[in-house]
């Protein structure tokens, strides 16, 4: 059994060792804002942070997570007001919105170690994936997103577009549930 903090609950995962932190927080905890893209960590499509470090949840394992805390993009702000957020929907920089969720917890990491970072600072430390070819905006709102920390400005981004904030700023509990047994055997 791995115990772990998730989005600032403890949580005990009766899951094996050696499942990936990705399947544990989407099949088990029902936390499905980390997203599976490559399953090599090649995208960041699953970015989380962990004790402060954006860390792709499709290279850890449950056993390495043990004791540690992890943050997913359900906790981020249960209001959507962290500042990347609000800058990644006044740059539009949300396409389809599938790697959005590994975008915003890499920009997070880095921007509460240095919310002085610049282009090159940020492409270095994000080498995450779009597909969709908004990664400039991405960048962009990154960049804002630092320039609003540093002032304590409040963007106050319209909401996106047919999505009622009340809903997606629902505070989704973590709770793991173990899998049943003959999916947990090999």
């Amino acid at each position: 059994m791995t115990r772990l903090t998730v989005n600032d609950r403890p949580v005990h995962f009766l899951m094996d060792g050696d499942t990936p932190l990705l399947w544990a927080l989407r099949d088990a905890a029902n936390l499905t804002g980390a997203k599976y893209g490559c399953g090599n960590g090649d995208c960041g499509a699953c970015t989380v942070i962990i004790d402060g470090q954006a860390i792709r949840s499709c290279l850890v394992t449950l056993d390495e997570v043990e004791g540690r805390y992890v943050t997913t993009i359900e906790a981020l702000s249960g209001d959507r007001s962290h500042p990347l957020q609000q800058a990644m929907v006044a740059e539009g920089a949300i396409q389809c919105g599938f790697c959005t969720p590994g975008f915003v917890m890499a920009g997070a990491a880095l921007l509460a170690q240095n919310p002085r970072a610049g282009r090159d600072d940020i492409a270095r430390a994000i080498p995450n994936i779009c597909a969709c070819g908004a990664g400039p905006r991405i960048l962009r709102a990154i960049e804002r997103a630092g320039r609003a920390i540093r002032s304590r400005e409040r963007l106050d981004a319209l909401p996106v577009p047919g999505m009622d904030p009340a809903e997606a700023a629902q505070d989704v509990p973590a709770i793991a549930v173990p899998l049943p047994p003959e999916e947990n055997e090999e």
